[in-house]
């Protein structure tokens, strides 16, 4: 008989590493790994049709009411691309920042793969308003232009700043007079909910969002995402545009449940509350070290700094984090939910040692 227990992986990592440059670097949270333990066994009928995925279904309408309808994506970049198409004909185009996911990370995935044109609007913080949006949202019937259908936003912003309740509102509003949709690139939804203090639904069902990208693995998952449909009157074909998306799971019940695990007992909250603890413990420590300049406010689980390169480059080889733009010098640190304090202050002291020798 095959033992089942039996296992010849070896550790190759080490465990006590810690890095500043994703919170995708984070390992799983204990919770969710429990929970994919206990879904595994015995056999599940495949591709969505198992119990733990139509269970997730009450799950999220727990969080973004009623008419919510959940459908797991292997990641960000499916799901952004599989939500988007969902909102729009062949002809039809998205307003996006120019700093979005969506534009500048994503390997030009919603052009290649969704045929969806992206008109891109400067922002100084990262966020659309109504008249930023305006900037693109204009030239309706004219067959000379991909008509601007829809508008994209980020909660959190890549920039790390976040949209308030009545920002969004102002936005969905808007959008919605000029016939466009509206969704909202969610990656790091929960950091936004622990920021702001307000439940999920409070900036997105509640305030006439259409679709949203729910995001998990920065948030302690192994893998997965979650399109969420808000309005299915407006939103539809999904479980198609997943399919032809290749982004449709067939063991799905293994994605199902970490979302299950992760939208109970307020695990989303408490992890993204301690990486965004994290983050200002960062920003407190740096701001009391000369020679180096916070040049965003830290709303969420990102610092932003700028530091002489010389030093940047040394402290790189001492913990892994990026240059978020290398004209200027400046860095992005991101903070994690299995981020410790000793971590920051550790971290903060080789900042110290680095800049000491500038």
């Amino acid at each position: 008989m095959t033992d089942l227990t039996r296992t010849d992986a070896v550790r190759r990592h080490d465990p006590a590493v810690r890095g500043f440059a994703s919170d995708n670097y984070a390992g799983v949270h204990p919770e969710v790994l429990a929970a994919i333990a206990l879904a595994n066994g015995g056999h599940q009928v495949a591709y969505g049709e198992d119990d733990y995925t139509a269970h997730l279904q009450d799950v999220f309408r727990r969080h973004f009411g009623e008419k919510a309808e959940a459908y797991p994506v292997f990641n960000g970049t499916g799901a952004n691309v599989v939500a988007l198409q969902s909102l729009l004909p062949r002809w039809g185009a998205v307003v996006c920042a120019q700093t979005a996911h969506i534009h500048v990370d994503e390997g030009g995935a919603p052009e290649k793969m969704g045929g969806i044109k992206l008109l891109t609007v400067p922002t100084p913080d990262g966020k659309l308003t109504p008249e930023l949006l305006d900037q693109e949202a204009f030239g309706f019937g004219d067959e000379h232009r991909a008509q601007p259908l829809a508008v994209s936003i980020t909660q959190s912003t890549e920039l790390g700043t976040l949209y308030t309740v009545d920002e969004i509102r102002a936005i969905t509003e808007h959008a919605h007079q000029l016939g466009m949709l509206v969704h909202v690139d969610g990656s790091r939804l929960a950091n936004a909910a622990a920021s702001l203090g307000q439940p999920l639904r409070a900036f997105t069902t509640d305030v006439g969002v259409d679709v949203l990208s729910f995001g998990g693995t920065k948030n302690g998952l192994l893998f997965g995402e979650v399109v969420v449909v808000l309005n299915p009157e407006r939103v539809r074909n999904i479980k198609y545009l997943r399919k032809t998306s290749m982004q449709l799971a067939s063991k799905m019940r293994f994605a199902s449940v970490q979302f299950e695990a992760l939208l109970s007992d307020d695990l989303y909250l408490r992890n993204a509350g301690h990486a965004n603890a994290m983050a200002r413990r960062l920003e407190a420590a740096v701001r009391e070290i000369d020679g180096i300049e916070l040049v965003r406010p830290v709303q969420a689980n990102a610092v932003f700094a700028i530091l002489p390169r010389e030093v940047s480059e040394r402290l790189q080889k001492r913990y892994r984090f990026y240059f978020w733009n290398e004209h200027t010098g400046e860095v992005r640190w991101m903070c994690s939910f299995d981020t410790t304090e000793a971590d920051i202050d550790a971290f903060v002291e080789a900042i110290v040692e680095e800049m000491g020798r500038a």
